[in-house]
């Protein structure tokens, strides 16, 4: 796919004003503050598998006024949180061709919903492209689960009536339900408004970055009613996650006023005796369980690589990836990326099962990491 600030009471401030102008004695030196810096939040994630693939969903358990309990897929290749009105509005508000409402904006239990459309395409190429179609919405957000919560007062978010196949058939309620992690501008609107990711708005704390780490997921926890594992994701990242020590190679993200900072990575790779040595890549927790590799001089419109075959990806500050296709994992697409209409590889949750994720929304950086 393819969200603290403390003022102290006026009659303390003045008792204080006053001890400090009354003590001679006092130095500048003796009244240095230290400031503390703040513990990064975590949370957890739910690991799925139908046997067929794998996904990941976060709990969204209040949106406005309303406890919802939602679960959404976990997405590090979208930006923006995704959800379904029909899960959350009043059915005679919802209509195949758009909400029921007149004027600029009404507000419903708490949520803002705009007039402001658009519409959200995802896939991996034309052929699998799928589209989403809704308004802008705000409201205040409650992310997490039993074992620790965020709660974004005001998140811009993606509110859809409908979502369709690439064949244009309607999809099932809640079939495009996402939490769009990356830092890029998935949706923009006329009024300049965007939705991007939700974990952007959130204020860590005093002395953390805006941003969060994952860990590697393994392979033990998933199941089909999915397996709640705890403390996945680290929201707030520290020095020591930034610096050369942590193992993470950093990528510094492109980023453009209109669009935000693009988790796309230039990078090459190889399959086989292949070599692409000019390419672009994503680490997409959000498709499986298909690797897609685009290659402008594939002789196949589209071919399934052998099992057996090696892959190897190589970014362009010299992180590694290495796997070899097997009959049950790490399934990958060679697509001819002209035929396909997209030139951006995508690398699926296979690598977030060994691996570790990294993303910074103060600087714009992106960090990769082999266990």
């Amino acid at each position: 796919m393819k969200i603290t600030n403390y003022c102290l009471p006026a009659a303390l401030i003045l008792c204080l004003s006053l001890a400090l102008t009354s003590c001679k004695k006092d130095k500048a030196s003796d009244l240095t503050n230290t400031v503390t810096t703040a513990t990064p939040t975590k949370l957890g994630l739910y690991e799925s598998d139908s046997s067929i693939y794998k996904l990941l969903f976060i709990s969204v358990p209040k949106i406005g006024t309303q406890t919802i309990n939602q679960y959404l897929i976990f997405d590090t290749g979208s930006g923006g949180m995704v959800i379904d009105a029909h899960e959350i509005l009043p059915a005679s508000m919802i209509t195949s061709s758009g909400f029921n409402f007149t004027g600029d904006s009404t507000v419903v239990d708490g949520i803002t919903i705009t007039n402001q459309t658009s519409t959200i395409s995802y896939g991996a190429d034309d052929a699998t492209t799928e589209k989403v179609y809704g308004n802008l919405a705000y409201a205040s957000v409650t992310v997490g689960d039993h074992n620790g919560t965020i709660t974004v007062k005001r998140l811009p978010f993606f509110l859809y009536y409908k979502g369709t196949d690439n064949a244009g058939k309607t999809e099932d309620t809640g079939a495009f339900d996402i939490f769009g992690v990356d830092s890029e501008y998935d949706v923009t609107f006329n009024n300049g408004a965007y939705i991007t990711s939700p974990f952007s708005y959130f204020d860590p704390g005093t002395g953390l970055t805006k941003g969060f780490k994952m860990a590697a997921l393994g392979t033990s926890n998933f199941s089909l009613s999915g397996t709640y594992v705890p403390d996945v994701l680290t929201l707030g990242l520290t020095s020591a996650d930034l610096g050369s020590s942590s193992g993470f190679t950093i990528h510094t993200l492109t980023t453009d006023a209109q669009y935000g900072a693009s988790v796309v990575i230039p990078s090459s790779f190889t399959y086989g005796s292949k070599t692409v040595a000019k390419a672009y890549t994503v680490f997409d927790t959000g498709t499986e369980p298909y690797t897609y590799l685009e290659d402008p001089t594939a002789t196949s419109k589209v071919a399934l690589l052998p099992t057996g075959t090696s892959v190897a990806i190589t970014t362009g500050v010299g992180f590694n990836y290495n796997y070899s296709v097997s009959a049950a994992d790490n399934l990958t697409y060679v697509e001819n990326s002209t035929s396909s209409g997209s030139d951006i590889s995508i690398i699926s949750l296979a690598y977030f099962l060994n691996n570790e994720y990294l993303l910074d929304y103060t600087d714009h950086k992106l960090g990769l990491k082999n266990n």
